[in-house]
């Protein structure tokens, strides 16, 4: 009987030995990892809301989050490595990091550079309104008084609308006009006034439609394509089951995942 049954009892044992193999760190080879076990994310963590510090000083932001829940996922150690933004390249092609979840807009010379996971964020302009205006849709501006950074291309969304263009310094200047009621409303990124609301408390919406697109990837030194492809996979596997929007929601108020994700080209 024994000796039957140790056949069966080692074909269980190797079984369960690779099925384990596929989840612990111990298969982190195969993700072509820079260090065995742990996902090195670079972030600059002073980018509210993408990074930033909490009130406990420890980092938070989307990208934080997202990235965290990746490598859970991947049954990874999270661990950050804090840069600055004009170093991101220069660091990510000297292998400091796997990849950078700073919010990098995903644009076809980028990709010449690097390799990109699918989308993970969509942002663009977007027209920004008191709560009890008659503005609805983006073509409402049309003769209103709309605020824009200077020199910026919400600039042109908003005259190419037919709109009156007041420009400001600083957003954050127009958005306090915006609530004073002494301009109809604001063109700006989507990401950045639906933070700017919720952590603010301001009585202002965003118009639904958005005026311009962009989406935001993780960039990646190319030639990690297992690595890239499991990130994939575990963006698309959170955002189905309805943890991306419980993870970035709390932030700006809305779940920012892209309906048409642009793909890895691998």
């Amino acid at each position: 009987m024994r000796l039957t049954l140790l056949p069966v009892l080692a074909a269980a044992l190797v079984g369960g030995l690779l099925a384990g193999s596929l989840t612990t760190p111990a298969g982190a080879q195969e993700l072509e990892l820079i260090k065995p076990g742990t996902l090195l994310i670079a972030t600059e963590g002073t980018y509210p809301p993408f990074s930033m510090r909490a009130p406990d000083g420890e980092l938070d932001g989307l990208e934080i989050r997202v990235g965290k829940e990746i490598a859970r996922r991947l049954n990874l150690k999270y661990e950050p490595v804090i840069i600055k933004w004009e170093a991101l390249l220069v660091g990510l092609a000297a292998d400091q990091y796997d990849f950078a979840s700073d919010a990098m807009d995903i644009t076809a010379e980028r990709q010449k550079q690097v390799m990109f996971a699918d989308g993970w964020l969509e942002s663009g302009g977007r027209v920004v309104v008191k709560k009890d205006s008659a503005i609805k849709t983006p073509a409402d501006i049309k003769g209103k008084t709309v605020g824009v950074l200077v020199s910026s291309t919400w600039l042109k969304l908003a005259e190419e609308r037919g709109a009156v263009a007041k420009s400001y310094k600083a957003e954050s200047d127009a958005i306090q006009d915006l609530v004073n009621g002494q301009i109809d409303a604001v063109i700006t990124d989507s990401i950045a006034a639906a933070y700017a609301i919720e952590a603010s408390k301001l009585p202002l919406v965003l118009v639904p439609d958005y005026l311009s697109h962009i989406q935001k990837g993780f960039p990646f030194k190319k030639g990690k394509p297992n690595l890239v492809k499991a990130v994939n996979k575990a963006l698309a596997d959170m955002i189905a089951d309805g943890t991306y929007a419980k993870l970035t929601t709390p932030l700006i108020g809305y779940s920012p995942a892209p309906k048409d994700p642009i793909k890895t080209q691998f």
